[in-house]
């Protein structure tokens, strides 16, 4: 791919993780001025609720206080995010809103473990566990991502 092309890309991946990080950390800060810790605020009752929780674990509190291994990891995945905008097959083109969108929630949530050693979740609809606006988009990035790479090798297999 040339480059031009990929700075462009670029261009899209970052554009789409700057609105993703400004949603993220807006949110988060409304929240965390209106809520305490573990108060929540009915919006549709018992459909859809603010709750604010301090998670200082994984998805679902899985992992707590595994603050550095969180931080490295989302770390890791900004990095391998750029290096394949930069270095990629050139199926990037085709891939700037997943990554911009997982790029984006991974550096939302990194802000928060470093600031805070938690991460400010406070989407309750209560099937779920409580959640946050980064956690959605690398949750939706990571389906396009493998319903990407699903159709890819089926589209492979019926040649």
């Amino acid at each position: 791919m040339p480059k031009d092309q990929r700075g462009q890309i670029a261009i899209y991946v970052f554009s789409v993780a700057v609105l993703v990080l400004i949603a993220d950390r807006v949110s988060k800060l409304i929240v965390s001025h209106i809520l305490v810790q573990g108060q929540s605020l009915k919006i549709f009752p018992n459909i859809f609720h603010l709750t604010l929780v301090l998670n200082k674990g994984a998805a679902f509190g899985f992992f707590k206080d595994q603050r550095a291994f969180f931080i490295a990891v989302a770390m890791l995945a900004v990095t391998v995010i750029i290096i394949y905008i930069f270095k990629g097959d050139g199926r990037g083109r085709y891939m700037f809103l997943p990554l911009g969108l997982i790029m984006g929630g991974a550096i939302g949530n990194l802000i928060d473990r470093v600031r805070f050693g938690c991460v400010i979740d406070f989407l309750d609809f209560r099937i779920w566990p409580v959640f946050n606006i980064a956690d959605s988009c690398i949750t939706i990035g990571m389906a396009i991502l493998a319903m990407d790479l699903l159709l890819s090798k089926n589209a492979k297999v019926k040649r």
